[in-house]
């Protein structure tokens, strides 16, 4: 079991330790769809710190395995970041010049996508004692955010769904109230477990999930979601567009609300923040001018995808409810109720794939 505290305080990303060889990391990092790149040794002349096809992967925070360490392994670390974030003009395979103002975001996440190269020679530039030279392929992957969920109730279409995304390239917190709900999950060694041997790997909290599907037993639900909603938006790589989603579809349908509600407060909090910083700098930089701001603009980040399982008679009524206690139409018309897409059918599974392709239509389509 996750430890609450932590995931409210910290990032919610997943805190599993790193891997120390590559292709243990490129699994994970696939798995998880979390920004990497594969860097590999495709060239050597002379002494060299690593053999070719030698290989490493490098995140935005983070390695696994090595290319000898030292001034290379630095520079080859520092450029990986760059072009993660893009930074460099992977189109030039020499000299790796940072990108020129004013190219589009759409040329700029092509360049991100381009395998690119760079030659070091060891002794000259890098004062490394082995004296020989060699070239580095760079490989990123998952530059685009993954999919973010946070899924509160973990019942028969919840645990449904997650056997749907246990299979893609997403990151997923899900959640509930009741630590029996996560129990099939549990790693227990007894042939016939019996309640001492669940009490026991309750204590240990080791789950037969994948990594990026990562449970979380709580009492308070709600106060996952602005932490949630806030980690994800300091997120760079995030511009426009549904990379988040929040699903509610507990065993309550006055959580159900609250976590509704929640949502909707979050994410009016943060747009106010973010306009009141906009505000300042405009005002500090006299900015507004020509930006497409005229100091007036209401700037409104992307908005994370709020579905709750419903009826069409919970759905009137939630949404009667959040206009009478003063929430506008348009914030209103955020929330997706029912959820999925009506494909047919009520057995749990086919919920669960209405709901999976609501999502992946929304995110590939931002």
């Amino acid at each position: 079991m996750s430890n609450a505290a932590t995931f409210k305080t910290a990032s919610l990303s997943s805190t599993v330790s790193a891997p120390t060889r590559w292709y243990d990391g490129l699994a994970e990092y696939q798995q998880r769809g979390v920004a990497h790149v594969l860097a590999t040794v495709v060239a050597v002349n002379g002494s060299a710190p690593r053999a070719l096809q030698s290989k490493m992967i490098i995140t935005l925070d983070g390695f696994c395995d090595t290319l000898g360490g030292g001034s290379l392994e630095h520079d080859v670390t520092i450029t990986a970041r760059q072009l993660l974030k893009g930074e460099l003009n992977s189109g030039d395979a020499k000299d790796g010049k940072p990108l020129k103002q004013g190219k589009s975001e759409k040329a700029h996440a092509v360049r991100r996508d381009a395998v690119y190269t760079k030659h070091y020679p060891l002794g000259a530039k890098l004062a490394q004692c082995c004296g020989g030279s060699v070239t580095v392929m760079f490989e990123c992957f998952n530059v685009t955010p993954p999919m973010s969920l946070l899924v509160f109730g973990a019942g028969h279409v919840a645990a449904a769904l997650m056997t749907l995304l246990a299979e893609l390239p997403c990151q997923v917190d899900w959640l509930d109230s009741r630590a029996e709900m996560f129990d099939r999950y549990l790693k227990t060694d007894a042939e016939n477990t019996t309640e001492a041997d669940i009490g026991i790997a309750r204590k240990q909290a080791i789950y037969q999930l994948p990594a990026h599907i990562r449970p979380h037993i709580d009492e308070d639900p709600v106060d996952f979601v602005k932490p949630f909603i806030a980690s994800n938006r300091s997120n760079p790589s995030i511009k426009k567009g549904t990379q988040q989603f929040i699903l509610v579809m507990t065993h309550d349908h006055s959580l159900d609300f609250d976590l509704v509600r929640a949502t909707l407060d979050a994410c009016l909090d943060m747009d106010k923040g973010i306009n009141a910083d906009v505000r300042n700098t405009e005002r500090e930089s006299n900015f507004a001018v020509g930006n497409g701001h005229n100091g007036n603009d209401h700037v409104v980040s992307a908005m994370p995808y709020l579905g709750c399982i419903s009826s069409a008679t919970k759905a009137k009524r939630f949404r009667d409810r959040l206009l009478q206690r003063g929430y506008s139409e348009e914030a209103v018309a955020n929330l997706t109720m029912p959820i999925g897409i009506d494909i047919g059918g009520k057995e749990p599974m086919a919920v669960a794939i209405s709901i999976a392709a609501q999502v992946l239509q929304l995110y590939n389509q931002s």
